[in-house]
Formats: structure tokens, C-alpha cells, sequence
């Protein structure tokens, strides 16, 4: 569904499981901070709105969303975690670089989920400005960290760890 008809923010409370004793980790890009900071926090006060205690969640920074890739590996690897969250935030400029990065982050996470034994999340917003980008992270159309929240609680009450 197309972002423009659906606020990332809006999720039914009474259909979210409860991340009650789930451990989560968020790992987050310092690119575009202003961006992927908002986002990190969408993440983390919507899992502890849904019964994540706050110790339960762990914070990791990467420079910027290609290394996400190995973040999230690692942290799938260590096997501590009932759910990976990955946030990024690429802006469209003048050069074929967007497409790089958002081409190899979709494969890297895409590879964890197909291989790995814990779900990670997807949310790299993709953006042609920043007020798209701001737009995703907690403006008109709510928050991406929210709906990344609300997917990891989803797939971990679905499939469990």
C-alpha cells in the first residue's frame, strides 16, 4: 500500500502482541541523522507502548545504511535477540549512488531474513528529498520506526524465536 494512503503510525493497540519478555534490538544508521534518529525512536517508544521493557532493548549505530547489513548480521548471529529492527535513511541525489545502496541494503537484509533464524525488520525509508524523509519520520504521514515496531512484534508472536 502506497505510504501517501496510509499513516505509518496508525496500528489498532488491541491487535499488537505484547513484547512483554521479548528482546529487540534496533540497529540504526548516523546517515541522515535527523532522520534515522526519529525513526529510532518511533521504534523504541512504540515496542515499549506495547510491553517491551526498555531493558529488553538494545541500541547499535552503524555510519550509514550499507552497513547495516553487517550490523544486523551480527547481531543475528549472536543469537540474543527475538527481533532485529534495521533503520536507514537513503535521499535521492545526482548520482547512481541511491541505487546502489538501496539495491545492496534490500539484498543484505533480505539474505538475513531467508537464512537466518531471527526476523529483521525492514526500515530503510527510500526518499527522492528530505521532506519526504521527514514526512516518514514522524510528520504527515506518521512514523516508519512505528510500523517497524508494530512488524517485528508480528512476526515474532507469528513465527516466535
Amino acid at each position: 500500500m502506497a505510504t501517501e494512503l496510509h499513516n505509518l503510525s496508525d496500528y489498532d493497540p488491541t491487535k499488537v502482541p505484547s513484547g512483554k519478555g521479548r528482546r529487540i534490538a534496533v540497529v540504526y544508521s548516523e546517515w541522515n541523522q535527523e532522520i534515522t534518529y526519529a525513526l529510532r525512536d518511533g521504534a523504541i517508544n512504540t515496542l515499549i507502548a506495547n510491553g517491551t521493557e526498555e531493558e529488553n532493548i538494545e541500541r547499535f549505530s552503524v555510519p550509514g545504511s550499507f552497513e547495516l547489513i553487517y550490523g544486523a548480521s551480527r547481531l543475528v548471529k549472536s543469537d540474543k535477540y527475538d527481533a532485529i529492527i534495521a533503520i536507514g535513511c537513503v535521499i535521492r541525489g545526482d548520482t547512481p549512488h541511491f541505487d546502489y545502496i538501496c539495491e545492496g541494503v534490500t539484498a543484505g537484509l533480505s539474505n538475513l531474513n531467508v537464512t537466518g533464524n531471527t526476523p529483521v525488520i525492514f526500515g530503510l525509508i527510500t526518499t527522492n528529498n528530505l521532506e519526504q524523509a521527514q514526512e516518514r519520520s514522524g510528520g504527515r504521514l506518521g512514523n516508519k520506526g512505528d510500523e517497524c515496531a508494530v512488524t517485528a512484534l508480528h512476526m515474532i508472536a507469528q513465527f516466535g524465536k
